[in-house]
């Protein structure tokens, strides 16, 4: 433990899905959850970060929750807002503003493929128009490009979704609980290739809260606080090629992924090497692929043979996305980076159940990614 730690003490999650209640609704339930997991109130609580992309501002919560008083910060980054909520959370606890923050993230979408106004990202009405606003012709274009360079084949992105659903199978609060086989990946129909139907995560509804504290507080509240050891998040820097971008360098820069992920671990003071359990944006199955080496767990290529070797599966060398991911939870873009969180802290505890990462973990990872080039990654200690 050192002076940057911050223990998450109470985690609290709304099933993934889709709901009658409320996406705002969906977040209360997950911080009245963090709540009792803290065995605090709400009054204890001395300020809160939260966002949503669809269902309102989160600080109208304190409706629902009660009218303390406490700060509440609503907060609005793409698909890394429930990353950005906990950065923001841990540098308030850091910064000695308070003592016990909350971070909270929900949504609830509606049914469809992201389809937002490009002018909302400084984009020309043209960008609409050519369909290139439309986010799955994108990521075909991207991991067809990196299969090309590094060797990539189908069947590992196949194999990719194949195990996030048999994991998300083992997930009570997931979206998607079905397995599916490589074969009926494989065989779906073709969205944007290389990527099938079933290699797509959808829009859906949920909601996250963590409840965060000192180092010093925690040990009153818990026997089993997990230490966030670092919270780092990037922009994208110049030359990267992003979804949403309307031009690409001629000379190509890193992901943003990459910078986040580095930071990362220089904050916390140690490596990939030493993570025992790996969260990834998987919006598709390139997307892990593409980000187990952004964030340095493998060479550009070598994500093929590590795949392929089942080393990703709960029992394999790197247990990567051991919840089902955004491919069997869907993205709820508020909650999703959080839900990373929630699952690491499971497994840390080692309470994760029939998902459960053999050999006592120690250590993990998260890494979320958000339009138009936002990478928040964290690492987690117990």
């Amino acid at each position: 433990m050192s002076d940057t730690d911050v223990a998450i003490v109470g985690i609290g999650m709304h099933p993934f899905g889709r709901h009658t209640a409320s996406g705002l609704e969906q977040g209360a339930f997950a911080a009245r959850a963090a709540l009792a997991d803290a065995g605090i109130a709400w009054s204890d609580v001395e300020f809160a970060f939260g966002g949503s992309a669809a269902s309102g501002g989160a600080d109208t919560m304190v409706s629902q929750l009660g009218l303390t008083g406490l700060p509440f910060v609503n907060v609005a980054n793409g698909c890394a807002t429930g990353g950005s909520a906990l950065i923001s959370a841990y540098n308030t606890i850091r910064a000695g503003a308070a003592d016990v923050v909350m971070a909270i993230g929900f949504d609830k979408h509606p049914r469809g493929a992201f389809d937002p106004d490009p002018a909302e990202y400084g984009i020309g009405k043209w960008y609409g128009d050519t369909g290139l606003m439309l986010t799955t012709q994108f990521f075909g274009m991207k991991i067809q490009r990196y299969m090309h360079e590094h060797g990539i084949t189908a069947n590992t992105l196949a194999k990719v979704a194949a195990k996030a659903f048999a994991n998300g199978s083992l997930n009570d609060n997931a979206w998607r609980r079905q397995p599916l086989t490589e074969e009926e990946i494989e065989g779906a129909p073709m969205l944007s290739y290389p990527l099938t139907q079933y290699m797509f995560c959808s829009p859906g509804e949920g909601g996250v809260a963590l409840v965060l504290t000192t180092p010093e507080k925690a040990a009153a509240l818990t026997e089993r606080p997990v230490f966030l050891k670092s919270a780092v998040l990037r922009s994208r820097p110049f030359g990267s090629f992003e979804v949403f971008s309307p031009w690409l360098a001629a000379e190509r820069g890193d992901s943003p992924s990459v910078g986040a992920a580095k930071g990362a671990f220089e904050m916390a003071g140690m490596g990939p090497d030493e993570m025992d359990v790996v969260q990834v944006q998987d919006t598709e199955s390139g997307a892990e692929v593409m980000h187990l080496a952004e964030c340095g767990f493998v060479d550009h290529g070598e994500q093929e043979e590590l795949i392929q070797r089942g080393d990703t599966l709960i029992g394999g060398r790197l247990p990567v996305n051991t919840d089902g991911g955004c491919l069997a939870n869907g993205e709820p873009v508020g909650a999703s980076g959080l839900r990373q969180v929630y699952e690491c802290v499971l497994q840390l505890r080692g309470d994760a159940g029939a998902r459960q990462v053999p050999d006592d973990p120690q250590a993990a990872f998260t890494h979320v990614y958000g339009a138009p080039g936002i990478s928040a990654c964290t690492v987690l200690t117990r």
